[in-house]
Protein backbone atom coordinates (compact mmCIF):
# COMPACT_ATOMS: atom_id res chain seq x y z
CA UNK A 1 0.00 0.00 0.00
CA UNK A 2 2.76 2.56 0.79
CA UNK A 3 4.21 1.91 -2.69
CA UNK A 4 0.84 2.61 -4.32
CA UNK A 5 0.48 5.84 -2.34
CA UNK A 6 3.99 6.88 -3.32
CA UNK A 7 3.30 6.16 -7.01
CA UNK A 8 0.03 8.13 -6.92
CA UNK A 9 1.75 11.04 -5.18
CA UNK A 10 4.52 11.03 -7.79
CA UNK A 11 1.99 10.96 -10.62
CA UNK A 12 0.10 13.90 -9.13
CA UNK A 13 3.36 15.80 -8.69
CA UNK A 14 4.22 15.21 -12.37
CA UNK A 15 0.80 16.45 -13.49
CA UNK A 16 1.06 19.59 -11.34
CA UNK A 17 4.53 20.27 -12.70
CA UNK A 18 3.35 19.77 -16.28
CA UNK A 19 0.47 22.19 -15.80
CA UNK A 20 2.93 24.89 -14.75
CA UNK A 21 5.03 24.24 -17.86
CA UNK A 22 4.89 26.40 -20.99
CA UNK A 23 3.30 25.03 -24.15
CA UNK A 24 6.71 24.96 -25.82
CA UNK A 25 8.19 22.83 -23.04
CA UNK A 26 5.16 20.55 -23.17
CA UNK A 27 5.76 19.97 -26.88
CA UNK A 28 9.38 19.16 -26.19
CA UNK A 29 8.28 16.57 -23.63
CA UNK A 30 5.62 15.22 -26.00
CA UNK A 31 8.27 14.73 -28.69
CA UNK A 32 9.97 12.43 -26.19
CA UNK A 33 6.80 10.39 -25.68
CA UNK A 34 5.58 12.06 -22.46
CA UNK A 35 1.88 11.18 -22.22
CA UNK A 36 1.32 13.41 -19.17
CA UNK A 37 2.52 16.41 -21.15
CA UNK A 38 0.19 15.43 -24.01
CA UNK A 39 -2.73 15.20 -21.62
CA UNK A 40 -1.98 18.66 -20.21
CA UNK A 41 -1.60 20.25 -23.65
CA UNK A 42 -4.87 18.67 -24.76
CA UNK A 43 -6.75 19.86 -21.68
CA UNK A 44 -5.28 23.34 -22.17
CA UNK A 45 -6.24 23.78 -25.83
CA UNK A 46 -8.90 21.26 -26.92
CA UNK A 47 -11.87 23.58 -26.26
CA UNK A 48 -10.32 26.42 -28.28
CA UNK A 49 -9.51 24.09 -31.20
CA UNK A 50 -12.98 22.51 -31.05
CA UNK A 51 -14.74 25.89 -31.18
CA UNK A 52 -12.54 27.02 -34.04
CA UNK A 53 -13.27 23.89 -36.08
CA UNK A 54 -16.97 23.88 -35.19
CA UNK A 55 -17.38 27.40 -36.57
CA UNK A 56 -16.04 26.15 -39.89
CA UNK A 57 -17.77 22.77 -40.03
CA UNK A 58 -21.04 23.49 -38.20
CA UNK A 59 -21.24 19.82 -37.30
CA UNK A 60 -20.36 18.67 -33.79
CA UNK A 61 -19.48 15.09 -34.72
CA UNK A 62 -17.14 16.15 -37.50
CA UNK A 63 -15.61 18.83 -35.28
CA UNK A 64 -14.92 16.29 -32.53
CA UNK A 65 -13.31 13.92 -35.05
CA UNK A 66 -11.11 16.68 -36.43
CA UNK A 67 -10.00 17.76 -32.95
CA UNK A 68 -8.91 14.18 -32.30
CA UNK A 69 -6.98 14.21 -35.58
CA UNK A 70 -5.32 17.52 -34.69
CA UNK A 71 -3.99 16.25 -31.37
CA UNK A 72 -3.00 12.92 -32.89
CA UNK A 73 -0.90 14.92 -35.35
CA UNK A 74 0.58 16.86 -32.43
CA UNK A 75 1.55 13.61 -30.73
CA UNK A 76 3.20 12.37 -33.92
CA UNK A 77 4.88 15.61 -35.04
CA UNK A 78 5.66 17.55 -31.84
CA UNK A 79 9.36 17.42 -32.67
CA UNK A 80 8.69 19.38 -35.88
CA UNK A 81 7.49 22.48 -34.00
CA UNK A 82 10.16 25.12 -34.59
CA UNK A 83 8.90 27.85 -32.27
CA UNK A 84 8.28 30.37 -35.05
CA UNK A 85 4.80 31.03 -33.67
CA UNK A 86 2.85 30.42 -30.48
CA UNK A 87 1.77 26.83 -29.92
CA UNK A 88 -1.89 27.89 -30.03
CA UNK A 89 -1.29 29.45 -33.46
CA UNK A 90 0.36 26.23 -34.66
CA UNK A 91 -2.58 24.18 -33.38
CA UNK A 92 -5.13 26.39 -35.15
CA UNK A 93 -3.08 26.15 -38.36
CA UNK A 94 -3.29 22.37 -38.21
CA UNK A 95 -7.00 22.56 -37.36
CA UNK A 96 -7.71 24.95 -40.23
CA UNK A 97 -5.92 22.71 -42.74
CA UNK A 98 -7.88 19.66 -41.58
CA UNK A 99 -11.19 21.54 -41.61
CA UNK A 100 -10.62 22.91 -45.12
CA UNK A 101 -9.65 19.43 -46.32
CA UNK A 102 -12.84 18.01 -44.81
CA UNK A 103 -14.91 20.78 -46.40
CA UNK A 104 -13.39 20.10 -49.80
CA UNK A 105 -14.16 16.42 -49.42
CA UNK A 106 -17.76 17.34 -48.67
CA UNK A 107 -17.64 19.62 -51.74
CA UNK A 108 -18.78 22.66 -49.79
CA UNK A 109 -17.83 25.82 -51.62
CA UNK A 110 -18.74 28.14 -48.79
CA UNK A 111 -17.10 27.97 -45.37
CA UNK A 112 -20.21 28.76 -43.36
CA UNK A 113 -18.86 29.68 -39.92
CA UNK A 114 -20.95 30.29 -36.84
CA UNK A 115 -18.77 33.08 -35.49
CA UNK A 116 -20.67 34.11 -32.41
CA UNK A 117 -21.17 31.70 -29.52
CA UNK A 118 -21.69 34.21 -26.76
CA UNK A 119 -22.93 33.20 -23.32
CA UNK A 120 -24.74 35.80 -21.25
CA UNK A 121 -23.00 36.86 -18.05
CA UNK A 122 -24.53 35.07 -15.05
CA UNK A 123 -24.59 38.38 -13.20
CA UNK A 124 -26.84 40.00 -15.83
CA UNK A 125 -30.41 40.91 -15.02
CA UNK A 126 -33.03 39.05 -17.11
CA UNK A 127 -33.54 42.24 -19.15
CA UNK A 128 -29.81 42.64 -19.78
CA UNK A 129 -29.48 38.97 -20.70
CA UNK A 130 -32.35 39.28 -23.17
CA UNK A 131 -30.81 42.41 -24.69
CA UNK A 132 -27.42 40.69 -24.94
CA UNK A 133 -28.99 37.61 -26.53
CA UNK A 134 -30.88 39.76 -29.05
CA UNK A 135 -27.73 41.69 -29.96
CA UNK A 136 -25.82 38.40 -30.24
CA UNK A 137 -28.41 37.01 -32.65
CA UNK A 138 -28.22 40.16 -34.79
CA UNK A 139 -24.42 40.01 -34.78
CA UNK A 140 -24.51 36.31 -35.66
CA UNK A 141 -26.81 37.02 -38.61
CA UNK A 142 -24.65 39.92 -39.83
CA UNK A 143 -21.39 37.97 -39.55
CA UNK A 144 -23.01 35.14 -41.53
CA UNK A 145 -23.50 37.58 -44.42
CA UNK A 146 -19.77 38.30 -44.70
CA UNK A 147 -17.65 36.50 -47.28
CA UNK A 148 -15.84 33.34 -46.07
CA UNK A 149 -12.50 35.20 -46.07
CA UNK A 150 -13.89 38.06 -43.99
CA UNK A 151 -15.66 35.70 -41.56
CA UNK A 152 -12.37 33.88 -41.06
CA UNK A 153 -10.55 37.11 -40.18
CA UNK A 154 -13.29 38.16 -37.72
CA UNK A 155 -13.15 34.68 -36.17
CA UNK A 156 -9.37 34.66 -35.69
CA UNK A 157 -8.78 38.26 -34.65
CA UNK A 158 -11.81 38.96 -32.49
CA UNK A 159 -12.95 35.60 -31.17
CA UNK A 160 -9.60 33.83 -30.92
CA UNK A 161 -7.71 37.07 -30.15
CA UNK A 162 -4.96 36.35 -32.67
CA UNK A 163 -2.63 39.13 -33.76
CA UNK A 164 -2.36 40.21 -37.40
CA UNK A 165 0.91 38.27 -37.65
CA UNK A 166 -0.60 35.12 -36.12
CA UNK A 167 -3.71 35.30 -38.31
CA UNK A 168 -1.45 35.58 -41.35
CA UNK A 169 0.50 32.50 -40.24
CA UNK A 170 -2.66 30.47 -39.73
CA UNK A 171 -4.25 31.41 -43.06
CA UNK A 172 -0.98 31.57 -44.98
CA UNK A 173 -1.24 35.15 -46.24
CA UNK A 174 0.90 38.31 -45.75
CA UNK A 175 0.18 40.63 -42.83
CA UNK A 176 -0.78 43.39 -45.28
CA UNK A 177 -3.50 41.15 -46.70
CA UNK A 178 -4.76 40.36 -43.19
CA UNK A 179 -5.00 44.10 -42.46
CA UNK A 180 -6.84 44.76 -45.70
CA UNK A 181 -9.33 41.94 -45.10
CA UNK A 182 -9.82 43.07 -41.51
CA UNK A 183 -10.49 46.66 -42.63
CA UNK A 184 -13.12 45.64 -45.16
CA UNK A 185 -14.62 43.00 -42.87
CA UNK A 186 -15.09 45.56 -40.07
CA UNK A 187 -16.49 48.14 -42.48
CA UNK A 188 -18.96 45.70 -43.99
CA UNK A 189 -19.95 44.36 -40.59
CA UNK A 190 -20.52 47.88 -39.25
CA UNK A 191 -22.76 48.68 -42.25
CA UNK A 192 -24.72 45.46 -41.75
CA UNK A 193 -25.15 46.15 -38.04
CA UNK A 194 -26.32 49.71 -38.68
CA UNK A 195 -28.81 48.34 -41.18
CA UNK A 196 -30.05 45.98 -38.47
CA UNK A 197 -30.45 48.85 -36.00
CA UNK A 198 -27.33 48.19 -33.93
CA UNK A 199 -24.89 51.10 -33.70
CA UNK A 200 -22.24 49.47 -31.53
CA UNK A 201 -21.50 46.02 -30.16
CA UNK A 202 -19.51 45.55 -26.96
CA UNK A 203 -16.22 43.81 -27.53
Amino acid sequence: MPNVIAINAAAKKNIVAARATSDEMLLKSISGGDRTAMHVLYSRHNVRVYRFVLRMMRDTTTAEDLVSQVFLDVWRTAAQFEGRSQVSTWLLSIARFKALTALRQRKHEDIDQDDVLEIADGADTPEASLDRATTSEILRACVAKLSPAHREIINLVYYHEKSVEEAGQIIGIPQSTVKTRMFYARKQLADLLRGAGVDTVAA
